[in-house]
């Protein structure tokens, strides 16, 4: 895991050398570049296979390629060995060794063998040709910029902005994106002009001053057959879901877990714990180190949810108490390396990192991706009802599901469904449902997997892998994805929604794959929490004097991206309301974050 920059012109050593520099909290241990007459690519290292300096890149093969690598290949073990016996011979025991030769012997048609995450170049020295790819996810960040006699790209903006002619913020997106914060991180749109992402699941040949991309997976096209029975789809899931944490488990530094006491961490730490007593094979042993952010006192807090998983597993965690207080004074500068807008503070979540890297653990298996996969959100759930429909006895356990997960009526009743059934008649679903919940996008999904492939690939899931890209890297620690496996992506999408839904539970397949795996009591809790920022709170107590202060600046008073008036206002609402709930401490988080990003564009310059 690391920083990439690349460079296609003439380009001064100084300059490149400085924009690398500006990601060495991706890459803390190991600096390098290679250069020709027309191109150069640098690399920030973070040491997780193969430790020596055999592992450093940009990394040579055969005398022709050349690669700057930004991610891992978790099967590269096996790729090895199919390399291997095909006569390939390797010098080093890294991953990126193995995607060199992949790539030498098959071009881009290797990306299909991948099961990684990964942002990468490789320069093709014979045809003059530069290559670059994205995993099919988008778990690792890739930016780029052409201007009229060079074309660079970079695993952040921030390295970018040295290179172009002004930065600049794109007003007119910020302005967009204060309203629609989930809708443009799986778009090619930066939140600074000239600057374009990189599309997941996709690649691309750099030639004559020319960029073609093209995509190489389809998670539609690569749906699968999967058994009738739900208890064959559990025992198939379970299965992938074994061997996904295993693959993620190799690694030469000791790995743990961004444990938050739900399901998904849970289940994520404890099919660890079962893999390493129960199996064999090639991954690490030295798995045992969970981290809790906890938030006493505060309606998010899971700490004892969190203690009853590792009690389970009979292993300790570091709990550490979130203090929003304590960085206050670093928050335009974690802006600048954020670099993005979004519904919370930040804080919280670099602190948990800063503390997992302190206490020595450099690569995280975390569980994201299985609310997006396997609809564990409030909000992603009433499409359901459309395939429901007109079954009353289906339609009952999705609303009481529903009721459950929102903590609204634990006790809804048949009286209760007969009032809501009466609402979603069929005459009236189209009054009954927002617009884009009776999208019907692909044909071969119906309609709950629809909504649940739009919060996967377009809103939630994007928006949520660009920000834990960056808490984690920030601090030089890498997470990993069991979740989003390929391989599970295309099951996940591949069962109706019957089976993600079920008997009055939320990512009912999960919990079945998992039982015996931990407790029931956090198996089976119905309430939805995960890991925020006590906003409200924060605003009400221990951030008040600073935000007050803040808002009485002037680089406030003065700001050309806010509506200062309108933000006050908002922000004094939530401070004189002793009734504002979590929802709205998110929004005044909200209307004052493009403030807090402006003022630190500063840093970018």
């Amino acid at each position: 895991m690391c920083g990439i920059l690349g460079f296609v012109g003439q380009c001064e050593t100084e300059l490149f050398n400085g924009a690398l520099n500006k990601l060495s909290h991706r890459g803390p241990d190991g600096f390098g570049v290679w250069k020709d007459d027309t191109i150069i690519m640098g690399h920030r290292r973070l040491s997780i296979l193969d430790l020596s300096s055999n592992g450093a890149q940009p990394m040579h093969w055969a005398n022709r390629y050349i690669i700057t690598f930004n991610g891992e290949i978790y099967n590269y073990v096996e790729l090895r060995n199919d390399l291997e016996k095909k006569g390939v011979r390797f010098k080093t025991n890294t991953d990126t060794e193995v995607l060199l030769a992949l790539f030498a012997e098959e071009g881009h048609a290797c990306l299909t063998k991948l099961n990684g995450m990964w942002a990468f170049a490789i320069y093709d020295k014979q045809e003059r040709t530069l290559f670059l790819s994205r995993d099919r996810m988008g778990k690792k960040p890739l930016f780029f910029s052409q201007q009229n006699n060079y074309f660079v790209f970079a695993s952040e903006m921030k390295s970018l902005c040295p290179f172009l002619p002004k930065v600049e913020a794109d007003y007119g997106l910020i302005s967009y994106v204060m309203e629609n914060i989930f809708d443009y991180e799986a778009t090619e749109s930066c939140l600074i002009k000239g600057i374009v992402r990189f599309p997941a699941a996709s690649y691309a040949y750099f030639k004559h001053n020319h960029l073609e991309i093209s995509k190489f997976w389809n998670p539609v096209e690569s749906m699968i057959q999967v058994p009738k029975k739900y208890n064959e789809q559990v025992e198939l899931f379970r299965e992938l879901f074994i061997d996904s944490c295993k693959i993620r488990m190799r690694s030469d530094v000791p790995i743990g877990t961004a444990l938050s006491g739900g399901i998904d961490s849970s289940a994520t730490i404890s099919t660890m714990s079962y893999i390493a007593k129960n199996l064999n094979g090639n991954f690490n042993r030295d798995w045992q180190h969970a981290y809790v952010a906890s938030f006493p006192g505060s309606e998010i807090d899971e700490t004892n949810e969190a203690k009853k998983v590792v009690n389970n597993l009979g292993i300790s965690a570091t709990f550490l108490n979130i203090d929003p207080i304590k960085d206050i004074d670093k928050i335009f500068y974690y802006s600048y390396l954020f670099e993005e807008l979004y519904i919370t503070s930040p804080i919280p979540f670099i602190q948990l990192y800063a503390q997992v890297k302190k206490n020595g653990t450099s690569v995280t298996l975390d569980g994201h991706g299985s609310d997006e996969l396997f609809g564990g959100y409030p909000f992603d759930l009433r499409p359901k009802l459309l395939d429901d429909h007109p079954n009353p006895i289906k339609m009952y356990n999705t609303l009481k599901t529903i009721n459950n997960v929102n903590n609204l009526n634990n006790n809804y009743s048949l009286k209760d469904f007969i009032l809501e059934y009466k609402q979603i008649s069929k005459a009236k679903f189209v009054h009954f449902y927002k617009p884009e919940y009776l999208q019907k996008n692909y044909a071969r999904l119906d309609f709950f997997n629809n909504r649940l492939f739009n919060s996967t690939f377009t809103s939630i899931l994007p928006t949520l892998l660009r920000n834990y890209d960056r808490y984690s890297m920030i601090n030089g620690v890498e997470i990993r994805m069991p979740f989003l496996d390929h391989r599970i992506v295309s099951f996940a999408f591949s069962i109706p929604g019957s089976s993600k839904v079920r008997n009055g539970y939320t990512k009912a397949l999960l919990r079945d794959a998992m039982k015996d795996f931990f407790p029931d009591e956090i198996r089976l809790l119905k309430r939805k929490i995960g890991f925020n920022s006590p906003s409200t709170e924060w605003i009400k107590g221990p951030l008040k004097e600073w935000l007050l202060d803040e808002m009485e600046s002037a680089a406030f008073k003065n700001s050309a991206i806010i509506d200062t008036k309108k933000v006050k206002k908002i922000v004094y609402g939530v401070m004189n309301n002793h009734l504002a709930g979590f929802t709205d401490g998110e929004a005044a988080w909200t209307a004052f974050m493009p403030y807090v990003w402006e003022k630190s564009l500063n840093y970018f310059k």
